[in-house]
């Protein structure tokens, strides 16, 4: 039913409709929260965070997006479907079948009359385009607790304890436009001189440190008989140490072309801070590897590329656990799928740590 409801985030329509269905299809598998409130945005997906009381001191946040990257109508061609061992359909393994992991473990640790913490869920609708809403709320909701855990799928089952941090930037080269046969020398390339900033950019890599800097847009000029006047570019940028971001923006700051007729102006932003092992998940991280070994399976633990909103819990130095949620594979590809054996392994890891936490 989650993956049936379509919550691409760039549809606010859809978004706000899909939360109130989320919302009620929770509230009649758990009951009514102690304390709910919905931040409202007038462009972006709400955030909706439910609060159940538990039976013993402190909280959890479970973290959960609700918003795919698949825009609306694309279930009419590819509808929720299971079959061999599988579920599919779009953002079922990212990541609506963690989301609902999340929440029959609370129902779970009800069921079997486990003490645990209160848990406090947090959906957001705009995890996919980097958070800009949610942030401050995660932020704020993750203060204080004893836990924060993420239902991003996991990585070949392993729970991911580092992410990248990443930056979204864009490079604009101004140059002087003419004729490139008439006045070949009175003009100054833009595309020229972004190909110079482009190699400078993707020197500034450094597989040492884990960073990536990834140009993956390129456009420029008028015409191949016209020395362009303007081009730019969309760089990514992947970093796995916090400091690799101070050096970066040095070497945004200090681009400039050979030619002194062209400016190189560099917009954008750091989306995420890296999402680092810190201490308290690292302790958390043992906590859920000793949960597995009682429930007869080992848990193993990776860093990932990719970002998610535990990079921001993980920046303020609180504990975190990543890829609660599915195992499966095809994430933002028409393959994208769960494997349904290890859902309820995964839905009793959670019942496990979050009772651990007591």
């Amino acid at each position: 039913m989650v993956v049936e409801l379509e919550t691409h985030s760039y549809d606010k329509a859809a978004l706000d409709a899909g939360l109130g269905a989320i919302r009620s299809w929770a509230a009649d598998r758990l009951g009514e929260p102690d304390r709910e409130v919905r931040h409202r945005s007038e462009v972006r997906g709400d955030v909706l965070e439910l609060t159940y009381r538990g039976t013993a001191e402190g909280e959890v946040l479970l973290l959960c997006h609700y918003d795919t990257v698949w825009p609306t109508g694309t279930l009419d061609g590819w509808p929720f479907t299971e079959a061999d061992g599988r579920v599919t359909g779009p953002g079922a393994f990212d990541m609506k079948l963690g989301l609902v992991q999340s929440v029959w473990a609370l129902r779970g640790l009800r069921e079997l009359g486990l003490p645990h913490p209160s848990v406090k869920f947090l959906f957001n609708g705009d995890e996919e385009i980097g958070s800009p809403f949610s942030r401050p709320l995660i932020e704020a909701a993750s203060e204080g607790t004893v836990a924060n855990l993420v239902f991003e799928a996991a990585v070949d089952g392993k729970l991911k304890t580092a992410r990248k941090g990443v930056g979204l930037f864009d490079v604009t080269v101004t140059g002087v436009e003419a004729h490139a046969g008439l006045d070949p020398y009175k003009g100054a390339s833009a595309v020229h001189a972004l190909a110079e900033v482009v190699t400078r950019v993707a020197a500034a890599g450094s597989r040492e440190h884990g960073t990536t800097v990834n140009v993956g847009t390129i456009s420029g000029g008028t015409g191949r008989n016209v020395t362009a006047g303007q081009a730019t570019c969309g760089i990514d940028v992947r970093v796995a140490e916090p400091s690799e971001m101070d050096r970066i923006d040095a070497v945004f700051a200090g681009l400039k072309a050979s030619d002194p007729r062209v400016t190189v102006s560099v917009t954008g932003e750091w989306n995420r801070p890296p999402m680092t092992a810190n201490p308290p998940s690292v302790a958390l991280f043992e906590r859920a590897r000793k949960v597995a070994e009682e429930q007869g399976w080992t848990l193993e633990d990776a860093a990932v590329g990719g970002a998610s909103d535990g990079n921001f819990v993980s920046a303020l130095g609180r504990p975190v656990l990543d890829g609660m949620g599915a195992v499966g594979g095809g994430a933002h590809a028409r393959h994208e799928h769960v494997v349904v054996a290890h859902i309820p392994e995964r839905t009793a890891l959670t019942i496990g740590l979050i009772a651990a936490l007591a």
